[in-house]
Parts: C-alpha cells; sequence; structure tokens
C-alpha cells in the first residue's frame, strides 16, 4: 500500500497533466486527499522519502534543494583551490560546473546573510522557503533569466526585507526606480558565487609583487618586502594608477580576464554586470532641523551594530595607498579582483624588466645573482647594501599595492629615466593612460620616499667588514654602506588627526575635546581609546620611530580626552583634570568627597564600573620595533598549506622518498613499526613454548605437594582424636 501511494504522489507531483483524472476532486476526491496526506507526512521526513524513492528505482526530485546539497561548500571551495595551484598555468574552461553547485549558492547566501544581519547564520537554520528561492536563484542565472540591479522584482529577499512591493504605491514605485538604492540582495549572492570561483584561479597566478586585495597580504607584508628588498637602491619611481580603480573599459577587463578564463557563462555574466548601467540620484542637501530633544533610535535584534568610535576612528588612518577600493558597474565585492587582474599585466612587464636590467658585477661582495641576496650578504647587518658605483651591481625592484606602486633602481639615473619612458609607452598602450614625467617623478632617496604613510630614507653606516684571503688570513677593513630606513610620518599623523578633528595647527599641534563621546560614561569612553592605541601601536609596529609616534598618538589622544572630561565634569582646564583622574585619567572624575562612598568600596560591592587607564602615557611603555627578518620567497601560510597538500598527494613525492630511504639504508616509520610487531610476535612464540614446559612440571610438581599435604592433615586429625579419648 505505501508504495502505491509513494508512486501516486509522485506522479502528481511530476506529471499533472497525466494524472488528471486521479487529481480531479469531483471525480476522485478521496484518493485526492489520502494521496496529499500521505505526501506530506514524507515530505516531512526527507530520508524516508529518498528511501523510498530509491527503493521504487525513481531519480530523486531536481527542483528539491535537500537532494542538491551532497557536499559541504567549504569542501567545494577546497578542492577548486586545491585544483586552480596544482596546475596554475592551464587555462579554465570549466567553472560552469562549479556555478551549478548548489553547495556554493548556500554557502554564499550564508555569508551574504552575515554583512546583512550582523550575525552568522548556520546552514540548519536556513529555512526551506529560502532555500528554494535560492534554487530559483541559481536557476535564473543558469537559463541566463537573472538581470543585474533589479528593484522590484526578486527572486530571492534579505530576511529584513518585509516589503511587500506590490502593494506600495506609484510614488514610492517611482521613488525606487529613479533614485540611488543599495546593491539588491540577489546580486550579491551572485557576486559572492563568481568570487568563490574566480579568486583561486587567478590567486594561482597573480605575481608576488602585488600585495592589496589579496588574502594573507597586507600593507604590513608590503613594508617588510620593502625593508628586506629595498636596500642600496638610490633612484625610485613612485606611480599612481588609482584612476584605474575608478574604472576601465569593458573591452579591456574582459580581455585581461579571458586570458586565464574561457568559460562562456561566467564571462556573460561579469560582461552584464559591468555594461549594466547603475541608476544614481543627484544628492541632496537637506536642511538641518534643530529639534530640542531627539529620541534615540533602538537597533533591532537582527540589525547590525554600527562600527565602535575607536574602529571608525582608525579608519581614517587609512593611507592614500589603501583610500581608495574600485566599485565597478554591479560587480562589488568582484571589483578589487578585476582590478588585481587588469593590473597584474603590469605586474608581470615588470618582472621580466627586472631581469632585464640586472647586471651583476664580479667585485660587489653582494647581489652577485638575482636570488642569492640572502646567502652572499653579510650575516651580521642583513639589511647592510654596499654603496653603488660604476663597478657595482646594477639592479632594479618593484612592488605594488593597489593602484600605486614604487620602483627602486641601483645605478645611474639614465636607467631609471630609460625605465620611466618604456613605462609610459606601456600604460598607454595596456590602459589608455596618458602619464607623463610629472606623474612619474624620479627622486633620489635622500629626498626620502613617502609610501603607505612611511619614509624610505638612507642612514650610512661603516661597518667592519671581515673575510677570509688565500691562504686562511682572516682581513677586516672598514666599510661604507647603507641601511634602509623605515620610519612613520610623523606630519602625516597630523595631517590625519586634523581630519578626524583630534587637533588644529601644524607646528604646534593643539589636542581638541572629542565631543562624540559626551554621552558615554568615562569607563566607556578610555576603553574606546585604549583600543584606538592598540590597533596605532599595530600599525607602527615596522617603523623605525616607533616609540616617538605611538608616544606623540598617546599624548594628543590624552589631551583630547581631559579636555572632553574638563567640559563635561566643569573642571575648567586639563590640569585639574590630571589632578584628580591621574596621569592615565584611571580615577573617576565626578565622585565628590561626603556625598557618595568611595570608588574603591563601590566598585568592591559592583555599584561601579570600573574605569581602565589610558595605555602607553609614557615612551618606556611602547613596545620596540619589530626587526625580525622577511624571509625571501615569502608565501602567506594559507599558500604554503596549499602547496604542501598538493606536494605531499603527488604519488612522485612518495616514489621519491622511498628511493632516497633505500638508497641512505633508512628505515620508514612504517617499516620500523612492522619490525618491531614482528620480533615482539616471535619473541612471545618462543616464551609461550618455553612457559608451556615449565608449566607441566610446576603442575607435576604441584600435585605431589598436594597429595602429601592431605596425608599430613590425615595423621593430625587421628592425633587430637586420640588425646581427646
Amino acid at each position: 500500500m505505501n508504495r502505491r501511494f509513494t508512486y501516486l504522489c509522485h506522479s502528481i507531483l511530476l506529471h499533472p497533466t497525466r494524472t488528471s483524472t486521479i487529481a480531479n476532486p469531483r471525480t476522485n476526491g478521496f484518493t485526492l486527499f489520502r494521496a496529499f496526506m500521505y505526501t506530506s507526512t514524507q515530505f516531512n521526513n526527507n530520508s524516508n522519502y529518498n528511501y523510498n524513492f530509491r527503493k521504487n528505482n525513481v531519480s530523486p526530485d531536481p527542483n528539491d534543494p535537500s537532494t542538491l546539497m551532497k557536499e559541504d561548500g567549504v569542501s567545494v571551495c577546497s578542492e577548486l583551490w586545491i585544483e586552480s595551484f596544482r596546475n596554475p598555468n592551464q587555462t579554465v574552461t570549466n567553472l560552469t560546473n562549479y556555478l551549478r553547485r548548489f553547495e556554493l549558492w548556500v554557502l554564499a547566501y550564508q555569508k551574504v546573510c552575515a554583512d546583512e544581519m550582523g550575525a552568522y547564520m548556520p546552514k540548519s537554520s536556513v529555512q526551506r522557503s529560502a532555500l528554494e528561492d535560492l534554487l530559483a536563484l541559481r536557476n535564473a542565472v543558469l537559463d541566463n533569466r537573472f538581470r543585474w540591479g533589479a528593484r522590484l522584482e526578486f527572486f530571492i529577499k534579505s530576511p529584513k526585507d518585509k516589503t511587500e512591493y506590490e502593494s506600495l504605491s506609484k510614488r514610492k514605485i517611482r521613488a525606487i526606480l529613479t533614485t540611488t538604492q543599495p546593491s539588491p540582495f540577489q546580486d550579491r549572492i551572485v557576486q559572492e558565487v563568481l568570487f568563490m570561483i574566480l579568486e583561486p584561479v587567478f590567486e594561482a597566478r597573480f605575481s608576488e609583487k602585488s600585495y592589496a586585495f589579496r588574502p594573507g597580504r597586507t600593507a604590513h607584508t608590503a613594508l617588510r618586502v620593502i625593508r628586506r628588498s629595498f636596500a642600496g637602491y638610490l633612484w625610485y619611481i613612485k606611480g599612481d594608477l588609482s584612476t584605474v580603480l575608478d574604472g576601465m573599459k569593458v573591452g579591456l577587463v574582459i580581455s585581461a580576464l579571458m586570458r586565464d578564463v574561457r568559460d562562456k557563462m561566467v564571462i556573460d555574466l561579469v560582461k552584464s554586470a559591468l555594461t549594466t548601467p547603475v541608476i544614481t540620484s543627484p544628492p541632496v542637501e537637506k536642511k538641518r532641523i534643530q529639534r530640542k530633544y531627539q529620541k534615540k533610535r533602538v537597533l533591532a535584534e537582527d540589525e547590525p551594530k554600527p562600527d565602535p568610535y575607536w574602529l571608525e576612528s582608525f579608519f581614517g588612518f587609512a593611507p592614500e595607498e589603501a583610500e581608495k577600493v574600485p566599485t565597478w558597474g554591479h560587480c562589488g565585492i568582484l571589483s578589487p579582483l578585476l582590478a588585481n587582474i587588469c593590473l597584474d599585466e603590469l605586474d608581470r612587464w615588470m618582472e621580466g624588466k627586472i631581469k632585464e636590467f640586472y647586471r651583476p658585477s664580479k667585485s660587489d661582495v653582494i647581489w652577485n645573482s638575482p636570488e642569492g641576496e640572502v646567502d652572499q650578504g653579510n650575516t651580521s647587518w642583513p639589511e647592510f647594501v654596499p654603496t653603488s658605483g660604476p663597478d657595482k651591481t646594477r639592479k632594479i625592484d618593484y612592488i605594488r599595492f593597489g593602484g600605486h606602486f614604487l620602483i627602486g633602481v641601483r645605478g645611474p639615473r639614465a636607467d631609471a629615466a630609460i625605465l620611466r619612458k618604456q613605462l609610459i609607452e606601456f600604460c598607454d598602450q595596456k590602459y589608455m593612460l596618458k602619464l607623463d614625467n610629472e606623474s612619474l617623478p624620479i627622486e633620489h632617496i635622500t629626498k626620502g620616499i613617502m609610501f603607505l604613510d612611511h619614509v624610505l630614507c638612507r642612514r650610512v653606516v661603516y661597518p667592519t667588514l671581515r673575510y677570509t684571503a688565500t691562504g686562511g688570513k682572516i682581513i677586516s677593513e672598514k666599510g661604507v654602506g647603507t641601511l634602509l630606513s623605515v620610519t612613520a610620518s610623523l606630519k602625516q599623523c597630523i595631517k590625519q588627526f586634523r581630519k578626524l578633528g583630534f587637533l588644529k595647527g601644524d607646528r604646534d599641534p593643539d589636542p581638541q575635546p572629542c565631543f562624540r563621546m559626551f554621552h558615554a560614561t568615562q569607563a566607556h569612553t578610555n576603553a574606546q581609546m585604549n583600543k584606538l592605541l592598540t590597533t596605532m601601536v599595530e600599525w607602527y609596529r615596522f617603523a623605525d620611530n616607533r616609540k616617538k609616534i605611538v608616544n606623540f598618538c598617546s599624548y594628543i589622544i590624552r589631551g583630547s580626552l581631559a579636555k572632553l572630561y574638563a567640559a563635561k565634569y566643569k573642571l575648567r582646564s586639563r590640569a585639574k583634570v590630571y589632578k584628580i583622574g591621574d596621569r592615565t585619567l584611571r580615577r573617576p572624575l565626578k565622585e565628590k568627597k561626603g556625598q557618595s562612598p568611595e570608588y574603591n568600596n563601590l566598585l568592591r560591592m559592583g555599584l561601579a564600573e570600573s574605569i581602565e587607564g589610558l595605555q602607553y602615557t609614557r615612551m618606556s611603555l611602547v613596545p620596540e620595533t619589530d626587526y625580525s627578518p622577511f624571509p625571501v620567497g615569502w608565501r602567506p601560510d594559507h599558500e604554503k598549506a596549499l602547496l604542501e597538500y598538493i606536494r605531499l598527494d603527488d604519488p612522485k613525492t612518495f616514489e621519491q622518498n622511498r628511493t632516497t630511504l633505500i638508497e641512505e639504508g633508512l628505515i620508514s616509520p612504517q617499516d620500523y613499526v612492522s619490525m618491531l610487531v614482528w620480533n615482539y610476535k616471535r619473541s612471545a612464540a618462543i616464551n609461550g613454548v618455553n612457559n608451556s614446559e615449565e608449566g607441566k612440571m610446576l603442575l607435576e610438581s604441584g600435585n605431589e605437594k598436594d597429595e602429601r599435604g592431605i596425608e599430613d592433615e590425615e595423621e593430625r586429625g587421628e592425633q587430637l582424636r586420640a588425646t581427646n579419648v
């Protein structure tokens, strides 16, 4: 009976036209009721549903989301990363297969919901209706029915969006269609899926000279590379290609994308995202209405919380190179990746120029080979580089962070001029950018080169060089060389503080009160500023003047808070605030004697909030500069793990290790363990035979002893009876 009902339900759901007689409520209503009653119980229990389908040899429904999630989305992404790094030079043509994987769409939905709701949504918490809408979105993308920038018709909506678009008035509909609106929820899901598919493909191909908009590579990585690799360079070319981040021609972007990806569906999706116009409206300045009292808006539980004050302030310290993030059409998070794909051609061209301009010198004590600078350098002075001259090695290096790049030239200025001319021609041909000598200035190291809010300058040192001459004689000579100094720019720091409203003036900066924290408690304000100071300490981690710059930041923030507290508690001056609240502002400022218990008693009873004093108020409390050496050929941790997994997964690695073990006469751990087990079994067998013979002898002797013991007991018993008589 169950089989009949199952087949009946399946036929009704999949072929309603064939079962018109059965599904007609006038002809056979009882059958229809029984069928759908059984269908509901079966759909509530997915395991029984799949079991019955398999039992009847019927394929599962392709429109059922539960049957499409065969694997975890993270495992599918990992598989794509491994395949991309295993064959980094192979043209990719099968990305549509990954676009069909419903697991990636569910993972993208979870990530977009985390950005939208402010909290991560587990897979078990995703409702079935959302999965069905997500499946409809995937099918629309595969069938070429999806359109970017939809305003009224959606395949899937945000969990926060409760708007009923069908019941909107014409005025609201006109406002939605003609004004600037945030990116639709379904657009962000498609962008996330494309990003998860394209990122591993191009991360395996990108140059190691770029350090922006890439996982595992930050501004700190770029500064460490500059400290290690740019020592000894006299001439620098600093370029700004940030106009590329504002937008490029669609043909240039698609041609750069098709250099490694030849999947038509993915290319068409990206092309339509670039060509679909974005509806924007000019900003309208609203008149500010002064109200006596404005009630604070309470955030909902599912509404993301705004950035805290300390994080918003730290974002204001972003350097010029990291200030601009590309947004191209409807690409969203794909825009930085597409910008790196376009600028990767510049990176590859510069790598060829590095090899072309390299001219080694036999008389040079360092850099006799392009890759051996560390091995042949002075180990006691890792950053030491001899001064340049006509008999020294000529070399150039290059690094790019977003739309800004830095080129160092070790040699005459004529080499830098030739390179600049070739670079102008290349940018004109590839990116249609009209650059000139003023936009690409050639500056000497003595003037100081600003990059990522750090100044690169040269320090001349006179170390003692010791080397072994012929005959084994050790010779010591006084050498002349340079050390590259990476110093945080105090001028740029003052500029950023002035932009955030923390101070005014240039020569004698005067702290200004941060009135945005006026209504916050002293404990909360101090905690926020301590977080800001901690991030500032981490940002200037690799600066030579780390102590000085962090102490200046602490002075500005402490003075700003002192002025705020003086205005808030009516203490008139900063001196009085420091007198009551201590140098670190850790004591409560609103306590008055005779009106309330002491602060320590309230704190002990849990009736007062503990106040954290400001950190780094003295220069001795600031940590030292991080001078840890940066290895040659550095890679992020995730790339190391991928390459190690690929190496161990290769059968050639196993055969090579086995051959090496056999040739060198070494024993592998598996062979050693098997040898131990075999020896243990053999010794156990030998001991078992010996123990069996000894056991027989012990049993015979034990039986004799037992018989003697019984006879002795009988004799003792007879003697006792005789004495009793």
